[in-house]
This record gives structure tokens, C-alpha cells and sequence, in this order.
């Protein structure tokens, strides 16, 4: 009887743990969500500050893909997203191609930005379909890979009525922030002669379907 009740108690405090890895959806196994949307409603922004003005930057271009069990999301979770270096846009022409230049991200060299999943080093479930997870991945900029860790939301959406108005099939929702640091990927911090911060504060905000 001992050990029946030893076991019932493990599974208890087990259980929870378990059910944590992945979404309560009606989907089950492995699913693929592409980030490609063609409608632009999907977005990546940046911001940064000069001593006379800040900078904003976005853009709606977003490729790429995530794959991952649904019932076991932690130890799944694979795949890369990437952003063309010539979709990005502050609002201002001369600053754009600034931007894409040689002197900063040097665009006809490295024409893509990306981040590569590696690992989820934290998981939280906020409801059955909703999960906070700290990713661990490459963040490519400039030629330059560093190892970053992003706080991520994402919400999974079975298919209805209302989500086929943006896409057909189940969707994935994406919502991360995190920081960069210009100089550990070998970009110089002046853009059209004014000096912008070190540390460029990136979100993120985009839908993939698993039936594109």
C-alpha cells in the first residue's frame, strides 16, 4: 500500500510537468506552420535612439518555417525564420538605403537576417493553447551568429470560421522581445552620420499556417 501511494503521489506532482510540454488542441503529432504572408499582415519591428531623434524600423516580410510535436513542444520545436535585409523601412529613403549599405548592414554581402531554434530552455502553459517559452537560437545578422535567448508567446489556433479569414488551416501566433547589441555583430552604430544606440530592441508578431 506504501508504494501505491508513493506512486500516486509522484504521478501528481508529475502529471503537471507533463502536460506542460506541449498545446491542448485538438491537432496531435507533428505539424509545420509557414511564416510566409503575403498580405503583409505579419511584422518584425526595431527601434533604436540617436541623440537627436529615434529610429524606428519594420517590416512585413517574413519567411520561413517551425515544426514540432504537439504534445511534446518542448523538446520538438525546430526550424529557422528569416527577414530580407531590403524589406526594412524607417520611414525615410535616405536612412533605408543607409541602412542596407556597406557602412551598416551591407546588404549585397548579407542579404538575409535569420534566427535558427536550437533549443526551449523554459516552458510555461498559459492556457491549453497558449505557451511562454524561452527559445535558444543562432541570430544571424551581418555574418555574424550569436546565441540568443527569446522570451516567446505563442498561441495555437485550431481552424474555424474566423481564423480562415486570415489563412487556411490551424495557425500558429508568435510574439516575442529581445535586444541586440550592434557591436557584437560587427555593425558601426551611425546611420546618415548620427550615432545610434549599442542596443537595438527588436519584437516580433506574426501568424504561420500549417496549410500553406
Amino acid at each position: 500500500m506504501k508504494i501505491i501511494a508513493k506512486t500516486i503521489i509522484a504521478l501528481i506532482f508529475i502529471s503537471p510537468v507533463l502536460f506542460s510540454q506541449g498545446f491542448k488542441v485538438k491537432a496531435t503529432g507533428v505539424q509545420k506552420f509557414s511564416f510566409k504572408d503575403n498580405n503583409g499582415r505579419s511584422q518584425a519591428t526595431f527601434f533604436s535612439t540617436t541623440p537627436l531623434e529615434d529610429v524606428k524600423g519594420l517590416t512585413t516580410d517574413i519567411n520561413g518555417s517551425v515544426t514540432f510535436d504537439v504534445n511534446n513542444f518542448a523538446s520538438t520545436l525546430a526550424g529557422e525564420i528569416t527577414i530580407p535585409v531590403s524589406s526594412l523601412k524607417t520611414g525615410i529613403k535616405k536612412r533605408d538605403k543607409d541602412l542596407r549599405g556597406s557602412g551598416w548592414l551591407d546588404e549585397d554581402k548579407y542579404p538575409a537576417i535569420s534566427f535558427k531554434i536550437k533549443k526551449v530552455n523554459k516552458i510555461e502553459n498559459l492556457a491549453d493553447n497558449k505557451i511562454k517559452a524561452e527559445i535558444t537560437g543562432d541570430f544571424k545578422v551581418h555574418g555574424v551568429s550569436k546565441e540568443i535567448v527569446v522570451e516567446t508567446i505563442l498561441t495555437y489556433l485550431d481552424e474555424n470560421e474566423l481564423t480562415r479569414q486570415r489563412a487556411p488551416g490551424d495557425l500558429l501566433g508568435v510574439i516575442a522581445n529581445f535586444t541586440i547589441t550592434l557591436s557584437d555583430f560587427g555593425i558601426d552604430n551611425i546611420v546618415l552620420g548620427k550615432r545610434v544606440s549599442d542596443k537595438i530592441k527588436i519584437g516580433v508578431n506574426f501568424v504561420g499556417s500549417n496549410k500553406q
